[in-house]
């Protein structure tokens, strides 16, 4: 299989779109300079490529060419600019130019770092363009945020990036993963976060936006995406900002009565204890990449089964690859300062309190607590009976087993709250298991289907999802 050339500096890039004379649209940039247009204008050549740059940074001065916008930061102001700008190219050019020129539009609508304000620094970022001259458009959509600490370095990565963007989608439409591995070429992961990529238009039908979103994370272009409940990608930022949520993290392969009932009376104390309104609460199930990964690959059919039976159940859904749970902690407030919850099942606890778990850190399980619990952050422990020998033994938090030398630890976090009992709904479920449940659908039809919601089971061996087997 052909490799991708990651090793093209920006300028080759740059060059290489200025020398085909077949390529030909508008660049423009609110928000953060106009560095992509920049950088086609140095390296030479940019005549044969550039029809037309402009920031129309004044508010007045958008809404008079755009139209009016709610927020000036947003995907439906640069859907705005695309739809503008590529049209006005193609109607003023089109009997003019090479018949075989394929236009576009380049657009960016960002907030960049302030000279002010530490304020948050991020845009929407997009291509429209033909692939085929005369052809109905295409798009390529991001969000990004920017991580440099001043003006200067973002407006440098935002000039990177759009070249990346413009070069990727005209020479790699064909291989979109390649498109977005190639947007972080020339930039390190610490200096442009893509949480968000969408592709749509008629060279794009087949594309699947949630395996591209699930690449963002693979190709170290950011450490997680977010899915609303109808499986749509969603930008995180706007999600959870000042919002209370809950987190329920699991394979959920596939969701079983047991998660739906951890769920359900975690968020019932997580209400009580963080005096929040229980419908202000945002539910989140959330999948770590290591589930998902299979040798070096992504099991694509497996991730996509997930995401839909999860969906089908009300839930937003979060793939991350942060193993630690202080990390996915530190995610979350990057966006919301609200209380924050974490529940998981007393089977998993011995992952909480396995310090091999920690290693690498200087203060080892101390410093990780200390980085999970420094504020109004709590984990709640789910309740479970053993799967096979006494049915009515129970585990809980108040008798599990942890290392003789953490007992003390275990004891303060309880006496504080930060680890918190949870009492279930229902009791009848707190056998199952999800490893039998996965084995028995894949003989077929079983008792595996009273373990799970009843639209799950239907969904399940209606689109034979996750191995099942009809025969």
């Amino acid at each position: 299989m052909r490799k991708r050339d990651n090793t093209l500096t920006t300028d080759h890039k740059a060059l290489a779109i200025n020398l085909d004379r077949y390529k030909y649209g508008s660049i423009v940039e609110i928000g953060a300079g106009q560095e992509v247009a920049r950088r086609f204008f140095s390296v030479g050549a940019a005549a044969g490529t550039i029809a037309k740059t402009m920031s129309a940074y004044d508010m007045a001065v958008s809404d008079d060419i755009y139209g009016h916008v709610d927020r000036y930061v947003s995907r439906s102001r640069l859907l705005q600019m695309l739809e503008k700008e590529f049209t006005q190219v193609v109607e003023r050019l089109a009997h003019v130019r090479a018949r075989n020129t394929t236009f576009f539009a380049y657009a960016a609508t960002v907030t960049a770092r302030s000279f002010k304000q530490k304020n948050e620094c991020h845009g929407w970022v997009g291509i429209r363009l033909q692939l085929h001259p005369g052809a109905r458009p295409s798009d390529v959509v991001l969000h990004v945020r920017m991580l440099d600490q001043d003006n200067a370095q973002q407006s440098e990565a935002l000039g990177i990036l759009g070249v990346n963007l413009i070069y990727g989608a005209f020479m790699h439409h064909q291989n979109p993963e390649w498109v977005v591995e190639g947007l972080a070429d020339g930039l390190g992961s610490d200096r442009i976060e893509v949480d968000l990529i969408h592709f749509s238009g008629p060279y794009f039908e087949e594309v699947e936006n949630r395996l591209m979103n699930l690449h963002l994370i693979r190709s170290w272009l950011t450490r997680a995406v977010v899915f609303n409940p109808a499986g749509e990608v969603v930008v995180p930022g706007e999600l959870f900002y000042r919002k209370p949520v809950m987190v329920m993290r699991g394979n959920f392969k596939p969701v079983t009565l047991v998660n739906v009932d951890m769920m359900s009376a975690g968020l019932k104390q997580f209400s009580q204890l963080a005096a929040v309104n229980e419908n202000e609460i945002l539910s989140l199930a959330e999948i770590t990449m290591n589930s998902l990964v299979s040798g070096d690959n992504v099991d694509g059919a497996d991730f996509l089964a997930r995401i839909d039976l999860l969906s089908s159940q009300g839930y937003t859904v979060m793939i991350s690859d942060y193993v630690r749970f202080f990390r996915l902690r530190a995610y979350l407030r990057r966006y919301t300062q609200k209380p924050i919850g974490i529940v998981l099942s007393v089977r998993d606890f011995d992952f909480l309190f396995d310090e091999k778990y920690y290693e690498g850190l200087e203060g080892g399980i101390l410093e990780a607590f200390g980085k999970l619990f420094p504020d109004n952050t709590h984990v709640y422990v789910y309740p479970s009976r053993p799967r096979h020998g006494d049915a009515k033994a129970l585990v809980t938090l108040d008798n599990v087993e942890v290392p003789a030398n953490l007992h003390h630890l275990l004891a303060f976090l309880k006496e504080n709250q930060k680890l918190i009992a949870v009492r279930p709904h229902d009791d009848s479920h707190l056998h199952i298991d999800v490893t039998e449940v996965l084995s028995g659908l894949r003989r077929g039809r079983g008792e595996w289907e009273q373990h799970v919601p009843e639209a799950v089971a239907a969904r399940i061996m209606e689109s034979r999802l996750l191995g099942f087997d009809t025969e």
